[in-house]
């Protein structure tokens, strides 16, 4: 039988994995949004699509619903990458930030 205090840290180890897979995985993400702010600043695009950002706010909404994750939770999170995001546009632009993109 596993003790509780094994038991805790199995939890812990599979939770450090995962940590290291989201870091990873936003890693990769910013890597192609970078690409991204690149294509559009050569182009002359807007860094910020709002209709792009309201089909992914209810598409992951919905993927968090399906998953047993709090849809609201998931849209914060969202929101959080998307800010981040464009500050990075802006830069790549040569632009200010959005004052309501924070500075990190």
């Amino acid at each position: 039988m596993t003790s509780p205090i094994d038991q805790l840290e199995q939890y812990r180890e599979s939770i450090d994995n995962l940590d290291a897979i989201l870091l990873h995985t936003l890693a990769e993400r910013f890597k192609v949004t970078q690409a991204v702010g690149k294509l559009k600043a050569e182009h002359d695009m807007p860094p910020a699509d709002k209709t792009r950002e309201a089909q992914q706010i209810a598409r992951l909404r919905s993927l968090a619903a399906t998953s047993g994750l709090d849809p609201f939770f998931a849209e914060k999170f969202l929101n959080f990458i998307v800010a981040e995001v464009i500050r990075h546009h802006e830069k790549i632009r040569g632009q200010a930030p959005h004052p309501e993109t924070p500075n990190t």
